[in-house]
């Protein structure tokens, strides 16, 4: 406070009020104690504008700041503000099931999308932290965000993040903004957290290149641990990075002539006249055609390349890709193929005929189902990695072909899933099959003492009790 006002007070209340003087010290003690009161309140009534005056510099003060500081860490922007996606190409290597991926000269990935298993926190802390060190180490690059991730946690990261305004993607790639958007994926997860991100791209004939970290349960398909994502970023913007393509299978569904899809996916004949190049949806592990609610077994007509197979009575009939070949189809003793076998496993659910033995097709084949009109109920249901696709009646006609299997130069085809740094001679899935699956193992028994190689290529020798199996 300024000596000066306090003095100039202390003038002016001796001027306004002279019974203050010595003459005026007889008084009672009540009458001096009125006096000081009137000495209060006069002091603060001539120090209300200085007063006021404090109050509204701190006030542009604490404004200024939470301008400067706090409010690009809550800006959550449109994915359409960004520019388009720079798409890599493929060359490649010396072990021919691999390629490296190679980005333009000084353009290295400009935005990319991370998709984290939810309900996890310490998931949750490894995207944020992954986020975090990725702007610092590459200040250019964009991140996306699914809508409701982004909602919550935005607020919690020092940079702007982008997420679609959409709640239902539209199917159609030229409209669907991850299509014309995404130069990366990264997933944070386990193998279901891998399939969500596939999904994502299922209309479209071109998948970005997927970076997974095993975070989940399994993480059969996710060869990389958290603990090296430094390594594991630098090698892809560094163009060091290789690839494995897990092929996809291609469904579609016709009524005659006329293409039919189901709520999630209109029919594409506005965009590309029906039936034609673009349409349809792309699975990465299974097609599962079921009798859903029905009590009544399916009847479903087979047909290979146009020819009658067989009248398939069942809970259902699963069309796998060789990477969903460890998933739902082998839990229907189906059979295990290798990712780089183009194929297509059909794989019958519970059939009524012990002789209906899975088969494993070529890729380049189509396999056609058809409800058969001796089936009792009106409709099948169909999922698609997992996901319910709609319902498929009497009259209607699945179709499904596989991608071949020679991607290598080309950007189209599969799923380029980025390969863990120093296995280049390393087959995984092998170490996956043994040390996760637990191939082979004898019923009851410990494995036999034998060294395997586990996902992340580690040795683990597992003793055995006896060597002598039971016939």
């Amino acid at each position: 406070m300024d000596v000066r006002l306090v003095l100039l007070a202390k003038l002016e209340f001796v001027t306004h009020f002279p019974s203050t003087t010595s003459a005026s010290r007889q008084k009672p003690l009540s009458q001096l104690a009125a006096n000081i009161f009137s000495f209060v309140n006069y002091l603060s009534y001539i120090m209300r504008p200085w007063i006021r005056s404090l109050r509204t510099v701190d006030a542009r003060r604490v404004t200024q700041r939470c301008f400067s500081s706090s409010r690009p860490r809550l800006e959550l922007r449109s994915i359409w503000d960004l520019d388009n996606k720079i798409d890599p190409v493929y060359r490649e290597c010396t072990n021919r099931s691999l390629e490296i991926i190679k980005f333009p000269e000084d353009q290295p990935p400009n935005n990319v999308l991370l998709i984290q298993k939810e309900g996890v926190p310490s998931v949750t802390e490894a995207m944020v932290e992954f986020a975090k060190y990725l702007k610092t180490a590459y200040p250019a690059t964009n991140i996306i965000l699914e809508p409701h991730i982004a909602t919550e946690l935005h607020s919690s990261l020092p940079f702007p993040i982008h997420a679609t305004p959409y709640t239902t993607l539209p199917p159609y790639p030229n409209r669907n903004p991850y299509h014309l958007k995404t130069s990366l994926t990264v997933t944070f997860g386990g193998d279901g957290t891998i399939l969500h991100a596939a999904s994502l791209f299922s209309t479209s004939p071109v998948v970005p290149p997927l970076l997974s970290f095993s975070l989940g349960t399994l993480g059969f398909l996710g060869p990389w641990k958290f603990s090296d994502y430094k390594a594991a970023i630098t090698a892809v913007f560094t163009n060091k990075a290789r690839i494995m393509r897990r092929s996809r299978i291609k469904m579609e569904a016709f009524s005659g002539s006329t293409q039919l899809l189901g709520d999630l996916w209109p029919p594409d004949s506005q965009s590309n006249g029906g039936r034609g190049e673009g349409s349809g949806v792309w699975a990465m592990n299974e097609v599962n055609i079921h009798r859903g609610q029905n009590p009544h077994m399916a009847i479903v007509e087979v047909f290979v390349d146009g020819r009658f197979l067989t009248e398939a009575v069942a809970d259902g009939i699963i069309l796998s890709t060789p990477t969903g070949s460890t998933a739902y189809s082998l839990s229907s003793f189906g059979s295990i193929v290798h990712p780089r076998v183009p194929a297509i496993l059909l794989t019958p659910i519970c059939p009524r005929s012990l002789s209906f033995r899975p088969l494993v097709l070529p890729a380049e084949v189509e396999v056609s189902l058809k409800l058969s009109d001796k089936a009792r109920g009106d409709e099948v249901e169909v999922s698609i990695d997992g996901k319910r696709w709609g319902g498929v009646r009497k009259g209607v006609e699945v179709k499904i072909t596989g991608e071949m299997g020679n991607f290598c130069g080309g950007g189209e085809g599969g799923v380029p899933c980025i390969w863990r740094e120093g296995s280049e001679h390393e087959d995984e899935w092998v170490g996956g099959l043994n040390g996760l699956l637990k191939f082979n193992y004898p019923f009851g028994e410990e494995p036999s003492s034998r060294v395997f190689s586990n996902i992340d290529g580690l040795e683990e020798k597992l003793p055995c009790k006896s060597t002598k199996r039971d016939l």
